[in-house]
């Protein structure tokens, strides 16, 4: 009987790739190792030959991809000696935080806009028992004075102005390449903060110069492409916009503290940004979920939307490989998607076998 090593975490399988040293102790929840599904009757459904695969970064510890660079950040701060992290957030980023500081036995204080969190990512940060600061302002409000306690609070920032950050975030696109034993022709990813995205291009340009701990051998880099909420264009406008407002609440933030590292990952993959509305971006979630039986978060649902939308135009053609990553469970997010099954009501019958077995006639 051969027993299989036990995953540990992404540090630990890419640790040759990471900057952390023998003795370092690992703050770690087994992030990482996502699935990479292979979409099966979304690309019948529009009618063209392409393979889409969706990076499934929901189904990490917390529920979105900021485990994998808070199990880097949080295990860097506890090394330098850090006893209490800050951050900035929308929610998803608050959540990780503060589970992974419990795990490291270390205090977390968070600063989210006021009515502007979803109420899943809200519930996970009360558990975890992180100190939430609720700001009369939005994300970029947030951020700003992040930034600015440092110089007057002993805390380490783990937003991902914080290199170590995007060293974990770079991981899956190792993931993606040891799956499919080359890189995508196409790499479809929500824009916000621009953290992850920049994370990704480090990652593929890594792979494809030094192989370590990796698996596959390639000197193939994919397409970059960013997909923003229409009303959280940043990089649409070309500037900084200071009142992004959009239902994917995620991706609500008007100035990318990752912009030079996300217009760099643009010019050198030869890709591009481009802006979806709330409703192409919910319509996404919607015929994920329905068809395919994956259930991502609003934001996550624009790398879809923004991949459908270009494969429609042409600007992706046929016979390409394409990996859209999805940042959120749609867990995160539950009053969004109950709205949108606002038509889909529960039926009430009477308790016997005839009822039961009517109920389910009449549907077929």
């Amino acid at each position: 009987m051969t027993i299989r090593k036990r995953y540990t975490g992404l540090i630990e399988t890419y640790r040759d790739r990471l900057p952390v040293a023998d003795g370092t102790r690992l703050i770690s929840l087994g992030e990482g190792n996502t699935p990479l599904i292979q979409l099966q009757n979304i690309p019948r459904l529009i009618g063209k030959d392409v393979d889409i695969y969706v990076k499934f970064e929901g189904l990490n510890p917390t529920g979105s991809f900021k485990d994998r660079g808070m199990t880097m950040a949080v295990t860097k701060a506890v090394e330098e000696g850090s006893q209490a992290i800050i951050c900035a957030s929308t929610g998803n980023t608050s959540a990780s935080a503060a589970a992974y500081a419990v795990r490291a036995g270390i205090k977390a204080f968070v600063l989210i806009p006021e009515g502007k969190i979803a109420l899943g990512k809200l519930a996970q940060t009360l558990m975890y028992g992180a100190k939430i600061i609720q700001i009369n302002g939005n994300f970029d409000q947030g951020m700003a004075l992040v930034k600015e306690i440092v110089d007057h609070a002993p805390v380490s920032i783990v937003n991902s102005i914080n290199p170590f950050r995007l060293e974990g975030q770079k991981t899956a696109a190792f993931e993606i390449i040891d799956e499919l034993g080359t890189a995508p022709d196409y790499h479809c990813l929500p824009v916000g903060n621009a953290g992850n995205i920049s994370a990704y291009w480090k990652g593929y340009k890594e792979y494809s110069t030094d192989i370590g701990s990796l698996k596959a051998v390639t000197n193939k880099r994919p397409v970059m492409c960013g997909y923003q909420a229409a009303g959280a264009a940043p990089f649409i406008a070309r500037e900084m916009i200071d009142h992004p407002e959009t239902v994917a609440t995620a991706i609500r933030i008007g100035r990318p503290q990752s912009w030079d590292l996300a217009w760099t990952a643009q010019r050198e993959s030869e890709g591009w940004f481009a802006a979806m509305t709330d409703e192409q971006i919910l319509a996404a979630q919607k015929l994920l979920s329905s068809n395919e039986g994956i259930f991502c978060e609003p934001a996550s649902a624009a790398s879809l939307a923004g991949a459908l939308h270009d494969i429609e135009l042409g600007n992706i053609p046929e016979g390409s490989t394409i990996v859209c990553t999805l940042t959120g469970n749609g867990i995160k997010d539950p009053d969004i998607a109950i709205k949108q099954c606002k038509d889909a009501h529960p039926v009430t019958i009477e308790a016997d076998l005839d009822a039961v077995k009517k109920a389910i006639l009449d549907s077929l």
